[in-house]
């Protein structure tokens, strides 16, 4: 059996490329100006998610320095309120004024700045000491605790306070 190959020709006569071989001509697929634009799109999107993980990642810590630090405060609201405030006897850590600053390192290793402030007249304006009230009927303690090195962020500026009232009980 034999096979005839026609060829297709031009208008000179001088024979072309058949049909069958046009197809077969390299251009299917994409180009290189096509690649190349898939590849921007998809580093742009990349990016994008790139920054959602460092952002996310910011967030969480901020988010875990201001837990440990409620964390600090309520151990230390907890000990204001066990200390005494009797007719008789009055705990140190409740004398009225404002006392030191200091460090409390979390069980984590980071470190928080607590103040403390009692005020043995919260109806006047200011903080009373034992010498402006010698004897108080109602305390309020402020409390307030930051991270003593925050990083670069948000959490800079969240300092954690809290204010407690207490009386004189028997």
């Amino acid at each position: 059996m034999k096979t005839i190959i026609t060829y297709e020709h031009d208008d000179a006569g001088k024979p072309g490329i058949s049909p069958e071989r046009r197809n077969m001509s390299g251009e299917e697929g994409f180009s290189l100006i096509e690649t190349t634009c898939a590849m921007v799109i998809i580093l742009i999107a990349l990016l994008g998610v790139a920054f959602s993980f460092t952002y996310a990642i910011n967030y969480n810590a901020g988010n875990q320095s201001r837990t440990e630090c409620l964390a600090v405060l309520q151990q230390e609201v907890e000990q204001m309120r066990a200390a005494k405030f009797t007719p008789s006897v009055t705990d140190p850590g409740l004398t009225g004024g404002a006392k030191l600053p200091r460090t409390i390192i979390s069980s984590t290793g980071k470190r928080f700045l607590v103040t403390v402030s009692v005020d043995n007249d919260p109806n006047t304006a200011g903080i009373q000491s034992d010498t402006d009230v010698p004897v108080p009927t109602i305390k309020e303690v402020t409390i307030s605790a930051k991270l003593e090195a925050p990083s670069p962020g948000w959490q800079i500026t969240v300092p954690s306070t809290i204010v407690l009232r207490r009386v004189r009980a028997n």
